[in-house]
């Protein structure tokens, strides 16, 4: 395998890949898939992925231009998804509205925190490209999928073998498109299973999400990192749910499910949060050495000379003079932003240019540790089930804890407003890093597609960057448009509006009502501290396994993502990753290696396309639900049946899911090609 994607990515060696036409398309798409996931994060808390869906509508559009190219193309899917993934910012700076110290979303304040805080996140990722993408065994579920996508569509109607490339690709497209738009667009079909069981005078859930994309993603992550985060889904749903049910007192007029619902939300996600932020740093020590390694290389391609760099196009990084000058530039102009930010609240010079030095400086020195940990959760899982919110998480713990510090030695929260200040300050150093983080995330994907298909890596740097404006641009525009429209819970624009037609955004509610509880001293820490020794014990379990076995570990981050993630996206990935591992087994008994390798490829193109069909069924119908609500109409506009439908197509959805699952294995069982 590894052969035939170096043969490939020698044969794509010329071929023209940073092009006005295609950063042009890129801008395009851009705009089209910031919009939307912004809409669609603010409304139920989720975005989507937009490197895939890109990558397709660049290969049908740019295969009517002249002399169109895989690389040309991988760099339009490198554009559209940096801008697309920098949405995430949403899940952080609706806060300051929603504490009223904003009125309306500031242009160049949330310009600025996007462009800067994502072209930070793609310099922060650039010395882990050597360590956790070329030296590396992670998984990249949706950079591998991308990378199939293109090399497939390149090569279409080439020989050996691969039209079936294009027929498994094209055929897990198609079932997820089919399923995906009788689930989220029809609504005939539930997305998830739900029981919900008692435990002595507590209670707990059984579930399972249906999605196919994430079941595609669950193969391609493998084993190891579906049973850790199974691992994660009991610790929380046989463990801390039903111990929190039984021992807690139920609020008035409040039933038991909805009680256990609120302990998850409110407490367990808490514990997983902190276990993560443990195995976060256990990570980044973890990578130290290969870190400083990349570096030590990327600084030795610097010098090489021009002869020899010509030999090495696939492994030379934006040079370290260019990353300089972009850095300052970034940080210079966070510096400014952070100064116009504090200043309207007429502090003494001193204190304003504290108060900017202390945020930026925290943004950007956590912004580097959450790049890592970021980087390394979308090798492990993919980018679509990473918990950026958890990031987001503990990076609001920090900062709150710094400001609170800040503010307490200036005297701050005796002054009027200052406890609002505070928050305010802590959100706005939080939207730096988030930033960061959703940009890190995304960033590795995009250089492990590139990396398979022969790309240059500064080169894709460079889209990056491109990306990260130009979604900047949008990103303000489109919260304002889209706040005046709808309004936030507890920020109305205008009198008289229905709070019940209010954008939820609850990630930005969630770690909005964290901050105020740090500064109002009301956060229950017990939680987090829970986590934090979880996130140790943890840690210790994996090491002792990986000194004992050979074969077994328990990655510590993927089981704080299965603490933390809601059960329905987690579900679908370890049936995927367990489904594979015994597709595979069965494989390699029936016909040896050579059976496992080939019966392997189809599943991960038909893996692949599961992922493309999903993801392009979300964007068009993204883009209907938001054509339907500004012209007032129905937040499901195609939906075939209405709400008391609901425990039918739970049940249909199952069915479905169960012949989807036998379709799957038939796939990578079949015959040999």
């Amino acid at each position: 395998m590894q052969t035939e994607e170096n043969e490939f990515m020698q044969h794509e060696l010329r071929l023209p890949e940073l092009t006005v036409r295609g950063m042009v398309l890129g801008a395009i798409l851009t705009v089209i898939f910031t919009a939307s996931n912004v809409y669609l994060g603010l409304k139920v808390g989720l975005t989507f992925s937009s490197a895939i869906p890109a990558a397709v509508i660049s290969m049908a559009i740019l295969k009517m231009a002249k002399g169109s190219n895989i690389l040309e193309n991988n760099m339009v899917q490198t554009q559209a998804s940096a801008a697309g993934t920098l949405s995430a910012i949403i899940f952080i700076i609706p806060g300051m509205l929603m504490i009223g110290y904003w009125q309306g979303f500031e242009f160049w304040q949330t310009l600025i925190v996007s462009a800067c805080g994502g072209c930070l996140g793609v310099l922060f990722t650039i010395p882990l490209r050597r360590a956790m993408v070329v030296h590396s065994d992670l998984a990249y579920p949706e950079g591998v999928a991308a990378a199939e996508i293109l090399k497939v569509g390149s090569t279409s109607g080439g020989k050996n073998g691969e039209e079936s490339g294009i027929r498994e690709i094209a055929s897990g497209g198609f079932v997820a498109g089919l399923i995906a738009l009788f689930t989220n667009a029809f609504q005939v079909l539930g997305s998830q299973l739900s029981l919900w069981v008692h435990v002595g005078r507590g209670m707990t859930q059984m579930p399972l999400g249906y999605s196919t994309a994430l079941v595609g993603a669950g193969y391609l992550i493998g084993i190891a990192a579906g049973l850790s985060m199974l691992v994660g889904i009991l610790i929380a749903w046989a463990g801390f749910v039903p111990y929190y049910t039984m021992t807690g007192a139920v609020p008035d007029g409040t039933t038991l499910q909805k009680f256990a619902g609120a302990v998850y939300q409110e407490r367990v996600r808490l514990i997983g949060a902190s276990a993560m932020g443990v195995a976060a740093v256990w990570t980044l020590l973890m990578l130290a050495r290969p870190v400083i390694d990349g570096v030590r290389e990327s600084l030795a391609a610097v010098r090489m000379p021009e002869a020899d760099k010509g030999k090495h196009r696939m492994d030379i990084d934006m040079s370290a003079k260019s990353v300089g000058l972009v850095f300052l530039v970034t940080v210079v102009g966070l510096l400014a932003i952070f100064y116009a930010f504090v200043s309207p609240e007429q502090l003494p010079a001193g204190e304003t240019l504290m108060f900017t030095v202390v945020g930026v400086g925290v943004a950007v020195l956590m912004g580097f540790f959450v790049a890592a940990a970021c980087a390394y959760m979308a090798g492990l899982v993919g980018t679509s089930s990473s918990p950026i919110s958890g990031i987001g998480i503990l990076a609001i713990i920090v900062a709150s804890l710094v400001m609170y510090a800040l503010c307490q030695s200036f005297g701050i929260f005796a002054l009027p407003g200052g406890e609002k200040f505070a928050t305010a300050t802590a959100i706005f150093t939080t939207s730096i890093i988030m930033a960061i983080a959703c940009i890190s995330n995304d960033n590795m994907q995009d250089l492990k597609t590139g990396y398979l298909v022969g790309a240059t890596p500064w080169r894709q740097q460079v889209a990056l960057l491109l990306g990260c404006i130009v979604g900047a641009l949008v990103i303000a525009p489109v919260l304002n448009l889209l706040y005046e429209a709808y309004g936030f819970p507890g920020a109305l624009p205008r009198p008289g509006m229905d709070p019940s037609q209010a954008l939820a955004a609850p990630q930005a509610a969630l770690m909005t009502t964290i901050a105020q509880g740090i500064f109002s001293s009301s956060l229950h820490w017990e939680y987090i501290y829970i986590g934090l020794a979880l996130g140790v014990v943890l840690v210790v379990v994996d090491r002792v396994l990986r000194a004992t076995t050979k074969s077994l570990c328990l990655p510590p981050l993927a089981v704080g993502m299965g603490i933390y993630l809601p059960p329905s996206v987690q579900t679908p990935l370890v049936v995927g990753a367990v489904l594979g591992y015994f597709l595979k087994k069965r494989l390699r008994a029936r016909g040896g290696k050579e059976a496992e390798r080939t019966g392997s490829r189809r599943g991960t193109l038909f893996a692949s396309g599961l992922i493309v069909g999903e993801s392009i069924v979300g964007v068009v119908l993204a883009g209907v639900i938001v054509v339907s609500v500004t012209n007032g109409g129905s937040e499901a506009p195609l939906a075939l049946v209405g709400k008391d439908f609901a425990d039918t197509a739970e049940y249909l959805g199952l069915a479905v899911f169960a012949a989807f699952l036998v379709i799957f294995s038939r796939v990578v069982l079949s015959g040999k090609r």
